[in-house]
Order: C-alpha cells, then structure tokens, then sequence
C-alpha cells in the first residue's frame, strides 16, 4: 500500500493514507494532482494528498450507486455488524486520530475528543436501522394501506475541518444504517483522520463502494457532488456561503435533498441576578475552545449593566488563565494555532476591524506563527461586522444592556441562528427568553458545546436547514411511500 509520511512537530515520521478510497480501493487522483498540508504549527508541509478530479469524483458516485441495491437489502443487523466493528477500531485508534489533528489542524492532543464521540455515534447507529418503521391505516373502505421508509440511494456527505471525525460519523452512520451508500468528501484543511478512518473501512472489509472517501477542494469535487443527477441526498457541514452554493446546485441539477448546519454568531444573555462566576467560566470555555473555530462558539456576550464590570473582570481572568498556547502535540496546551495561514489572516481582519470599531481590551495577534490570543473587545457597534460576522477565531464581543427586552433584541439582530443562552436565576425570564431568542439551542443556564445527543441540532436563519442527532439524524435519509392495497371484501 503506497503511503505518504508526516513529519511532526517533535521530529519524528509515521506514515499516513493520504490517497482516495473509491470502490474499496485506495488510489491517487486520476490526473496525479495533489495538494501539499501545511502544519500550522511548524508551518511546514507535512503531506502530499491526492486531489480529488471531477473523474475521480464521479468514479466515486457510480461505484455507490452500484453498492446501493446489496446494501439496501441487507437486514439492520447484517449493515449494524459493520458499523460495530468501525466503532471498536475507532476506539482503537483514538491517539493515532489526536496526534493527526494536531498536525494537520493544530487541535491539541489534550482536548482531542473526536475520535470518541465517533464511536459512540457508530455504536447507537449500528442498532438504530431496526426503528425505521411505516404505518398503516384501514380508514378507506375497501383498502388496506401502508406507508413505509426507503433509503434515497447514494448519499454525499461533505464535512469541516473543525470536527471532522464527529461530523464523518455524524452523516455516515445514519446513512449506513438507513441503507443508503456514501461519498464523502472532506476538508482540504484536515483530510487525514477521514482518510485513516477509510483505511479502517478497508481492514473490516465493508462492501467495496458502500464508503467510498474523497479528500481534496469544494471545485472540482464538492462541486461535482452537489449537481450529480446520481446523488439523491446531500449532508453538509460549514459555511453559510458555501451552503448557499450547494443549495443552488442542488437546484439546479435534479433537486436532491439538502440538510446544512452552517455559520453561527452565537449570543450569550447575562443577566443581574445569573450566577457570574459559572457564566463567566461557561462562556470563556466556548470561545476559547478550539482556538474559537467552532461554529457554535459563543462570540456574542452581552451583560446587564450593573453587573458588567463585575462579570469582564471574572471572564478576563479566566479567559488568560485558560489558554496554554503552544505545541498542540504537547499535553499541556490547551490553545493551538489557527488551522492555516488563511484562517489566521482573516482572523486578523476582524482584528483590525475590532481595534477600528471598538475597544481592544484584552489579547490580539500573539505575533507567533498563527496564533491569536483569547481576545476581548468592548463597546462595538451592532452593525460593526465584527459584532454581525462569524470571525471563527478566540474573538469575542461583549457588551451591555439594561432591560430584557433590549437584550433578546441585540441578541436576534443577526442572520444567524445555531445557538443561544441564557444565564438568569428566574424560571420565568429563562422561559421567555427561551421562547424569543431565535436559535436552534437555546442553553438556560449553560452555553455551547453543551448539547444533548438525543436531542435535534441544528440553526434557524442562515445557521442552517434540517436537524441532527440521535433521534433525528435517520430520518434525514430516508423517504416516504405511500401503498395502497385494494382489497377483495
């Protein structure tokens, strides 16, 4: 098997899958490109990996739609021992999945959680398959008739870079045990984990074209996915502008199913009466976590006046305290680099916008690779862009209200919509606020990443269209018939 190697921070060489898994083989791309990754650490290249081609792409789709009818008709217990089995070597391989990550997108290895929640995701769905159930009905005389759920047939699946373990289980175990076949394509910024986990599809030997893994650029292959007439289903996790360009693709060509999480601009309410010292602790965490590239992150805090210069003080200090920035490979970081020199100039933009706008008053550029320190400006406008974009970086505007009505006002005044919380002692405002704020979570008393795996995920507004988890991510691959059976009575 022919492998590239990786070079880590600390000297040493593994070698790596960087090649496309398509029909159950790994190859190179059919036109030989590839594309180099950079450490964001060192930043120095650490692999070379194959680039997916419009060819490869469609090679992709053709070998699903050929697995598909096999797989389809396999019992939920037959698709489930599949899935078991991926489950016990992700768990396996968890330090192989961390120390990856840290290389290619600077992830510390302290905070690596992906590789678990994977399989946990792949052992609920491995027994799942058997409640996908129909109904019946004996309401019209003289029929007997019945509804039952189908798989769509070849399903693409594209995911971030931020999570990306978490979103591969999240989109291909349902869709597996649903009875459906996968492309997935993932992030030209962390295509090494889904490409070891392709190499563990390969080694419990599932169907050739069941999984099929693609790495490489949204143009040509994230393009290819979203007009292919042969792609019934597309699942898709990152940005709202490259949502909109599925969405439009999906369209145009032969109007496939699309359900988005996206962009999020995440609000956080502090009142007077909230515990600050757990509110202050809570939101410093969600920004702060992965360097701020999460989409849920809560970048927006607002504090009722009379409690505001209490509450910075007590998120200042814990904000700094909690970042230990350095080597992600290391056990003692906690706050690794931007992904890429992309991420990091962008970063900086909203950086200077801040300094423009606002009040810096704490952190900034660490002027040390692709660091950014936990930052905090104060005072910024509404319609600043940094106070109305998703930065995705350790950046957070906190500013002030006096009354309720105000905050949930300021709080609603974005285009996105993933997550939202509260932090109030009185029942009664947390259920209002609850009902008001426009996001997909609302969190009473707690902020992201809290959730609840059995519990829907997903954003309103331009956050998103559909919903995840447990007890949702199955219906987001199948459909419905409708069967009417005349009787002879």
């Amino acid at each position: 098997m022919a492998q590239s190697n990786s070079q880590s921070a600390n000297g040493s060489s593994e070698s790596v899958e960087t090649r496309l898994f398509i029909n159950g083989e790994f190859q190179p791309s059919s036109d030989g490109k590839q594309f180099s990754l950079i450490n964001p650490f060192t930043q120095e290249s650490m692999a070379e990996v194959s680039q997916a081609s419009e060819e490869d792409t469609n090679k992709a789709v053709t070998a699903a739609k050929a697995a598909f009818p096999a797989w389809r008709d396999r019992s939920p217990s037959d698709r489930g021992a599949y899935l078991r089995k991926l489950r016990d070597l992700i768990r396996e391989s968890n330090d192989e999945f961390a120390r990856l990550e840290a290389l290619s997108t600077g992830k510390p290895v302290s905070s690596y959680f992906d590789a678990n929640l994977a399989a946990d995701m792949f052992s609920y769905f491995s027994e799942a398959g058997w409640t996908v159930q129909g109904s019946s009905s004996l309401n019209t005389p003289g029929y007997f008739n019945m509804t039952i759920r189908q798989p769509y047939g070849v399903v693409a699946c594209i995911i971030p870079w931020n999570v990306p373990m978490g979103f591969f289980a999240l989109k291909v175990a349902p869709a597996l045990a649903a009875g459906n076949t996968v492309v997935l394509k993932s992030s030209e910024k962390a295509p090494l984990t889904s490409a070891l986990a392709a190499r563990l599809i390969a080694k419990i030997g599932f169907p050739p074209g069941v999984i099929n893994v693609l790495s490489g650029f949204g143009t040509p292959s994230g393009s290819t996915l979203a007009h292919h007439m042969d792609v019934r289903c597309i699942s898709f996790t990152g940005s709202s502008f490259t949502g909109q360009k599925i969405q439009a693709a999906a369209a145009a060509s032969n109007l496939k199913i699309v359900h988005m999480e996206l962009g999020g601009k995440s609000p956080a309410l502090i009142f007077d009466d909230a515990d600050l010292e757990s509110a202050a602790q809570q939101t410093q965490f969600s920004i702060q976590m992965q360097s701020g590239q999460a989409c849920m992150a809560n970048s927006r805090v607002y504090v009722q006046e009379s409690v505001a210069e209490k509450f910075l003080a007590l998120f200042k200090e814990k904000f700094g305290a909690g970042a230990r920035l350095g080597n992600p490979l290391e056990p003692a970081t906690s706050h690794g680099p931007q992904v890429d020199v992309l991420q990091y100039e962008r970063v900086k933009s909203y950086l200077s916008i801040g300094e423009k706008d606002g009040k810096l008053s704490m952190g900034g550029d660490a002027r040390d690779g692709y660091f950014i320190k936990p930052t905090v400006f104060e005072n910024v406008p509404e319609d600043s862009r940094l106070a109305k974009e998703e930065v995705f970086g350790p950046v957070v505007v906190i500013n002030t209200f006096k009354t309720e009505d105000e905050a949930i006002e300021k709080a609603n005044a974005s285009e996105f919509g993933l997550y939202a919380s509260v932090f109030t002692k009185d029942i009664d405002r947390a259920v209002r606020a609850s009902k008001l704020l426009e996001g997909g979570t609302v969190g009473v008393n707690c902020t992201s990443p809290t959730f609840a795996l059995d519990m829907p995920f997903g954003g309103f507004k331009m956050s998103g269209i559909g919903r995840e988890g447990y007890a949702h991510s199955l219906d987001n691959y199948l459909e419905t018939k409708t069967i009417l059976i005349k009787t002879s009575s």
